[in-house]
């Protein structure tokens, strides 16, 4: 499995989701499923054959995230320092029509579409990264080409 680039946030967020599911979730399943198994029918049992799909769902998970944070890189924006845009930056830039936008690029775990948080994988970010203030990005989207300039990138 590739490297996965992640935030500290977001290795925490895996790292408690894990552990939800670990500890909390499957062994109370556990139980309602030997609960159900002792009441007899297993094939007309619901309780039972619900169960036993959502733990092997539960276990499927587990086993995604146990991977994901295995080949997880933890890269901490605050102790980044660079000029051009790398992983865990906040860069704004200022489109041909003025508009301004912030967009920090972070893990494929991470994404929030609505915060503006986008995957280092992103076409928008593949534009960014490397770029230094003040270069301009061209990046293809279904509205058009996009023409914008880097104004401003931090980390934090």
């Amino acid at each position: 499995m590739a490297t996965n680039y992640i935030t500290p946030e977001g290795f925490k967020k895996l790292q408690e989701e894990f552990r939800q599911l670990f500890h909390d979730e499957r062994p109370k399943l556990v139980e309602t499923v030997a609960w159900a198994a002792g009441n007899g029918d297993r094939s007309e049992n619901g309780d039972y054959i619900y169960g036993k799909r959502r733990l092997r769902e539960i276990d499927k998970r587990l086993k995604f995230l146990r991977d994901r944070i295995e080949n997880a890189q933890v890269v901490d924006p605050k102790q980044v320092t660079s000029e051009k845009v790398v992983f865990g930056a906040t860069v704004t830039i200022v489109d041909e029509d003025g508009g301004k936008k912030s967009y920090q690029i972070v893990g494929e775990d991470e994404i929030e579409p609505g915060a503006n948080r986008i995957s280092w994988k992103s076409p928008m970010a593949k534009a960014l990264l490397g770029k230094a203030r003040g270069d301009e990005i061209e990046l293809q989207r279904p509205a058009g080409l996009l023409v914008a300039e880097i104004i401003d990138i931090r980390y934090e």
